[in-house]
């Protein structure tokens, strides 16, 4: 498993490049201190795995890991950071990232999320797992994600990268009104009641 690292603290660095030695079927194949090197040394290296911080100087992780998603989608991207609020987890996974893991824990987790990112599969902390589904209940039996127009799949998509109502509107070019109607009309369709758990179930349910 060749594996890039992405982070700008230095004793992280230090931290992750000592643990994984003791891997035998891990190989380091590079450190990135910010997203842009990140990027870069990912079109370089060719990793199997990235190891990937949010807090990145210059180009954050999850607009690191979209770039990268989208020109490489076979790199794999584990995402190792301490920022556990519900929308950067929901940011990180709508940008591509397959696994996501909250700094301090074991170097067993790690491992267990970079075999699981590495298998195809997609691997949640614990900890994230639980602040994700407290903001998901079931969609309601009347609920239909099938009745969702165009224009609210395109405002859903806008939703789920994390963009306000007036960014929406303004890339739209939509008065802010109707994108205040059409994420009402989202809400009442998927039977949730606020934006993290419209990005929830969105992403779970394969609309975007």
């Amino acid at each position: 498993m060749r594996v890039l690292i992405v982070e700008d603290d230095p004793m992280m660095q230090l931290g992750l490049e000592q643990a994984l030695s003791d891997c035998p079927n891990i190989t380091l194949v590079g450190i990135a201190e910010d997203g842009y090197l990140g990027v870069e040394a990912a079109k370089e290296k060719k990793p199997d795995i990235v190891i990937m911080d949010i807090g990145l100087p210059r180009l954050d992780g999850i607009a690191a890991t979209k770039q990268i998603k989208e020109q490489f989608p076979e790199i794999r991207v584990v995402m190792l950071t301490s920022h556990t609020a519900e929308t950067e987890v929901i940011a990180s996974l709508s940008s591509g990232a397959d696994a996501y893991c909250v700094k301090g824990a074991s170097i067993d987790r790690l491992i267990a999320a970079m075999d699981a990112a590495y298998e195809g599969a997609t691997y949640l902390d614990p900890q994230v797992a639980r602040l994700v589904m407290e903001h998901l209940k079931p969609p309601a039996p009347q609920t239909n994600l099938g009745t969702l127009s165009p224009r609210e799949l395109e405002v859903l998509k806008l939703m789920v990268e994390g963009k306000s109502n007036p960014e929406i509107a303004e890339e739209l070019y939509l008065s802010p009104n109707t994108i205040k109607t059409h994420v009402r009309g989202i809400m009442n369709k998927l039977a949730v009641d606020d934006r993290v758990q419209v990005a929830v179930v969105a992403l779970r349910s394969g609309l975007v």
